[in-house]
């Protein structure tokens, strides 16, 4: 059987007038249909449970479908709403996850490593901690960091460089 739309619109007409073999084939064909259509757009691991919630879905419709319309464009309209509803399902487990990791987040490490940096850059010199301040961790270019404390642009580079080197150095003994 393939799945194409004149044997599916018959199988589907044939499925409204009770002919249960005919129905069972329109599953199995749907099914397929389904499994090409979703495998480019869910994840694997969800791909059988949207199959499935779609199937369920066109059982629930099946009275709905006029025999005298296409039904792949039907049967694709049932599928993206199922789809959506998928992934609404997914960003809101997200977005809940999400909420429960900042509610339960503490700013304590975050402080922690600052003090860890400050004390770094304590034993560099202090045109090199500034450069690696402004463009490593504040995101500055090298021309603004620059034109921030007054250090040529070559400088800059230079500082970082070797400041880099040094905590590097400093780390490795600790």
């Amino acid at each position: 059987m393939r799945s194409d739309e004149p044997s599916l619109a018959r199988l589907m007409a044939m499925a409204q007038q009770g002919d249960r073999t005919a129905y069972r084939t329109l599953l199995i064909e749907c099914g397929n249909w389904l499994k090409r259509y979703f495998g480019r757009r869910v994840a694997p691991n969800h791909l059988d449970d949207l199959v499935q919630e779609t199937l369920l879905a066109l059982h629930h419709k099946l009275a709905t479908y006029d025999p005298n319309r296409a039904f792949l464009p039907w049967l694709a309209a049932i599928a993206r709403y199922r789809w959506v509803d998928h992934l609404r399902r997914i960003y809101r487990a997200e977005e809940t996850e999400l909420e429960e990791e900042l509610i339960g987040a503490s700013d304590e490490p975050a402080i922690a490593a600052r003090i860890s940096l400050e004390r770094l850059f304590a034993q560099l010199p202090s045109a090199q901690a500034q450069a690696i301040e402004l463009v490593k961790i504040e995101g500055l270019s090298v021309a603004e960091a620059s034109r921030t404390c007054g250090q040529s642009e070559s400088l800059i580079k230079v500082n970082i460089h070797r400041g880099l080197k040094k905590l590097t150095a400093m780390i490795e003994k600790a």
